[in-house]
């Protein structure tokens, strides 16, 4: 099952991983636009540990909705990263890294991210994390 979800996305047209990006929740957030109940449980689940200890002020936690808003102007859409074991730090340092990619590489690092996540997710929904 895992691979054949590999193979899916992989044929998937970059539609469809735009559509599936609009379903998460920014870094920090906790609402989506098209995301169901259970994403956005999954997604707390997966941000939980990186936000975990940052206060609302804290310069991490700024830096992180600044560098979002720099870069949803630059690409189009929200930052995707698969934040499962990743701290805010962490996630923030990836964030900037990326910002240097051209357009056509960052579409293609969004949807290696979402295939992580989907993974994730269906280790997580088989109960074999």
């Amino acid at each position: 099952m895992f691979e054949e979800s590999d193979w899916i996305w992989a044929g998937l047209a970059e539609r469809d991983w735009r559509e599936a990006f609009e379903s998460h929740p920014r870094i920090g957030q906790q609402h989506a636009g098209g995301a169901t109940a259970q994403s956005l449980s999954w997604s707390s689940v997966e941000q939980r540990a990186a936000m975990s200890g940052i206060a609302p002020g804290d310069s991490v936690r700024l830096a992180l909705a600044e560098r979002n808003r720099q870069y949803e102007e630059r690409f189009g859409r929200i930052f995707m990263v698969c934040a499962a074991g990743k701290s805010a730090a962490e996630i923030l340092a990836l964030l900037d890294a990326r910002m240097s990619n051209t357009a056509a590489d960052e579409l293609l690092e969004a949807a290696e991210q979402q295939r992580q996540i989907t993974q994730l997710r269906l280790r997580r929904w088989l109960g074999v994390e």
